[in-house]
């Protein structure tokens, strides 16, 4: 990971009628992203299984990372990413955003 690199992390916390079924149409649709979106240089992706119960129902945990600021800038208002927004948009009953660009030394 380059020292400017961004993380962009995104906690989905889904709505209690979506479906399994339709839970893996959304991740599918989110892992498209990269193949659609050059400026996504990493995409990872789990499911909650901290034994904490820290995580108030965010259930999936999304990491995308980015050289920098600008081509994460690129990836916000990408017509695919957009796309992916209205696919996934319904069926959250919370999402949570978080970048950063790492300060470890």
């Amino acid at each position: 990971m380059k020292a400017t690199s961004v993380q962009h992390i995104v906690l989905f916390k889904f709505k209690p009628e979506t479906t399994p079924e339709k839970v893996k149409e959304i991740v599918a649709a989110f892992e498209a992203l990269p193949s659609k979106i050059k400026e996504i240089k990493d995409f990872k992706w789990g499911t909650n299984n901290s034994p904490e119960n820290l995580n108030k129902g965010l259930t999936h945990a999304f990491i995308l990372t980015f050289d920098n600021e600008k081509d994460r800038d690129a990836y916000l208002p990408h017509p695919a990413h957009k796309e992916f927004g209205s696919v996934v948009g319904a069926w959250l009953a919370d999402v949570t955003v978080v970048d950063f660009t790492d300060q470890a030394k």
